[in-house]
């Protein structure tokens, strides 16, 4: 329930790779425990975090030259030229899964979670479902469905607007 003097927040949410679906989850968490309400419209590749599953969830070694993994006692640099490679995507994602549970960071699906008990107010773009011929039965229980008139409106009325 929003006061006339609290403060809100939104987030659009286009990616759906596991090193993009953190900024916005870690970003709702934080600002709800600090009592702004916050909206995250889910559209395109985005709309990824909300389907039930997320096992499927990568991180892309391709565009992405400041990807650097700890090994061995120092980082390596991930050049572009190895997203050639097959497979490639799937061992960076284990890889960077491993070190995730290791430093004992959440995991995506907990930051979902946390999202939830925090009534983070999670939005499905409806065009995009549509485009992507995906159902409310492919996502998670409890989310509201709208199109960009619904951003537009929670944008706004937002003090913060974010572009994930």
């Amino acid at each position: 329930m929003t006061t006339d003097n609290q403060k809100r927040m939104c987030i659009i949410v286009t990616k759906g790779t596991l090193d993009w679906a953190y900024p916005p989850f870690i970003l709702a968490t934080t600002a709800a425990a600090m009592d702004v309400e916050v909206d995250l419209f889910f559209t395109f590749y985005g709309l990824q975090l909300l389907k039930k599953d997320l096992d499927h969830l990568q991180i892309s070694t391709l565009g992405n030259p400041a990807m650097e993994m700890p090994m061995g006692g120092m980082h390596m640099t991930m050049p572009n030229l190895v997203s050639v490679i097959p497979g490639i995507d799937a061992v960076a994602s284990t890889m960077m899964k491993n070190m995730i549970k290791k430093k004992g960071v959440a995991s995506i699906p907990e930051l979902r979670e946390m999202a939830v008990e925090s009534d983070v107010n999670l939005i499905g773009c409806q065009m995009t479902m549509d485009l992507f011929e995906w159902s409310q039965d492919d996502m998670i229980d409890g989310i509201e469905i709208g199109g960009a008139a619904t951003y537009m409106e929670k944008a706004l009325n937002s003090d913060i607007n974010l572009f994930i």
